[in-house]
């Protein structure tokens, strides 16, 4: 926590945008987190790092600034994966959110599934393959789903059918390399955690996605692309379990601040079906998403919420 916040405006920079698949995402994140931060009372300067060799240095122009927190409010690659954030060690300027190792960990689905296995926590069988294998073979029997191993937001993920007449030809802008797993059925669910201390909130609630198809990225961004049922409607049991794993994955990555782990659960198999997909450690903030929802839903308004990460922003995440 950064001394003084809490009683007096202080001067943010708001990360936002940036060149990762998930710009418009971020930028719409970032524009709601600075005015909301204004609403509190903060200095509050956005920053667009832009997409690569369109703007000036981000470390010179973080320098020349000289903010007391970055809110970092970057999607994707380079905001999200320990890059952004090993820039801001290096100025050794407080953020928020997690660190450069969290946030690495947790980007790369591979690794932060052998994290959760080891951790006790239960996720479906997965590969890292060639795509032109993939584009080839089936890799795995169907049904299964193929995605970046290192992007967000349902960005690039292809649903493999078990009546698929051959494998998925992917995009051209595809990575080299995928991440081809087992497709998990049942229900969408999420919840959100907040801090890692004593007297942090913790896990909030249970939320439950519905859609009518894949809950794919316009199902996630797009006005009315789903609905949220909030606190979900499910056993107890299941909730709870929810709750638990959450903070479990939160703990096992080393997350800081803000973290949503999204669940699938199959009803038919109980406690059995409930797996967890991945960990996001920087979570949606845009006038759909499920964080903020979340917040709400227990009393925490928008604002307090990104007041609330401003005052966690530290160094050495």
């Amino acid at each position: 926590m950064v001394a003084g916040l809490s009683s007096l405006p202080s001067r943010v920079v708001v990360l936002m945008g940036g060149p990762s698949a998930e710009r418009e995402v971020s930028l719409s994140t970032g524009k709601g987190c600075a005015e909301a931060l204004r609403g509190e009372g903060f200095d509050v300067i956005e920053v667009d790092p832009g997409p690569f060799g369109t703007v000036p240095g981000l470390s010179e122009r973080l320098s020349d600034i000289q903010p007391d927190v970055v809110f970092n409010a970057l999607h994707g690659r380079w905001g999200e994966d320990g890059c952004v954030q090993g820039v801001l060690e290096w100025l050794r300027l407080p953020y928020t959110h997690s660190g450069v190792l969290a946030s690495a960990l947790a980007m790369d689905k591979a690794r932060a599934k052998d994290t959760f296995r080891a951790h006790g926590l239960p996720v479906v069988n997965s590969i890292i393959a060639p795509k032109a294998q993939v584009c080839a073979e089936h890799v795995m029997a169907p049904p299964y789903v193929v995605k970046p191993n290192n992007e967000g937001s349902s960005v690039g993920v292809y649903l493999v059918h078990e009546a698929a007449n051959g494998p998925p030809q992917l995009s051209d802008d595809m990575p080299d390399e995928v991440m081809v797993e087992t497709f998990a059925p049942g229900r969408e669910l999420t919840t959100t955690v907040l801090g890692d201390r004593p007297g942090d909130p913790g896990a909030l609630t249970v939320t439950d996605i519905l859609t009518d198809g894949w809950y794919d990225y316009d199902a996630k961004y797009k006005p009315g692309g789903s609905r949220h049922v909030i606190p979900a409607e499910v056993p107890q049991q299941i909730f709870d379990a929810c709750m638990d794993m959450a903070a479990r994955a939160h703990s096992a990555l080393g997350c800081r601040g803000v973290s949503r782990t999204d669940f699938r659960w199959d009803e038919s198999r109980g406690l059995d079906g409930l797996i967890i997909l991945e960990t996001n450690t920087q979570p949606g903030m845009t006038p759909t998403s499920l964080t903020p929802e979340q917040a709400e839903a227990m009393g925490m308004s928008f604002g307090a919420l990104c007041r609330w990460l401003v005052e966690d922003a530290s160094c050495d995440r």
